[in-house]
């Protein structure tokens, strides 16, 4: 990913936080029979390994996990994104050189993937993902409350996947580029947008 100075990330805590806000990424692997994805949710287990250790898994239909990656794989996730209209920045008002951009949070993780189809092994990820959203809710849905045979079957249509992280990016692009005068504008304009994700943007950008 193309990450000017400005947008970089590098404090691992503040990744895995917009990891763990995204609760899903996109796995891509490369393969002999071309580039494949799947979105999928993720758990981030901070504690394996010194960048943290992707847990997931995808139907036993998806082809991808039978075809063997070339190289890293790497997972995509996204955090909030707005469109930035020129008409907000004060420079516009000056100068008129002013063009529409995108602000967003993202970060990739690679690594090597490893597919699993060992029954406890799955039994163990599919806990720990439904426990982690299952934890705010007040009526709170366990895998132990399906029928043990239900739940074992329902694991033979599936496949585990572990991926320890061996590198991170993460950018944060909010309008670190502009002057104070154009961040407000911007933080005005999308502070008035019916989009309920504008208004998370407008205040990371008051906050970087």
């Amino acid at each position: 990913m193309y990450i000017p100075p400005a947008f970089r990330v590098d404090d691992i805590a503040d990744i895995h936080r917009t990891m763990r806000a995204a609760r899903s990424a996109t796995l891509v692997t490369a393969t002999q029979e071309g580039l494949i994805g799947t979105p999928v949710p993720m758990l981030l287990d901070e504690r394996e390994g010194p960048n943290g250790t992707l847990y997931a898994h995808v139907a036993r239909a998806n082809p991808q996990w039978k075809l063997t990656p070339s190289g890293e794989a790497m997972a995509i996730f996204a955090g909030p994104e707005a469109y930035v209209s020129p008409s907000w920045y004060a420079t516009k008002q000056e100068t008129h050189k002013v063009v529409p951009t995108w602000n967003y949070v993202a970060v990739h993780a690679y690594g090597p993937v490893e597919f699993f189809d060992d029954a406890e092994r799955l039994r163990d990820v599919i806990t720990r993902l439904t426990d982690l959203h299952e934890q705010p809710r007040g009526d709170r849905w366990a895998v132990t409350d399906a029928p043990a045979d239900f739940i074992t079957a329902q694991l033979k249509a599936i496949v585990g996947l572990r991926m320890p992280i061996s590198r991170l990016d993460g950018k944060r692009k909010m309008s670190q580029n502009r002057n104070s005068a154009d961040r407000a504008g911007v933080i005005n304009g999308l502070s008035e947008s019916h989009r309920p994700e504008d208004h998370i943007v407008a205040s990371l950008i008051a906050q970087d």
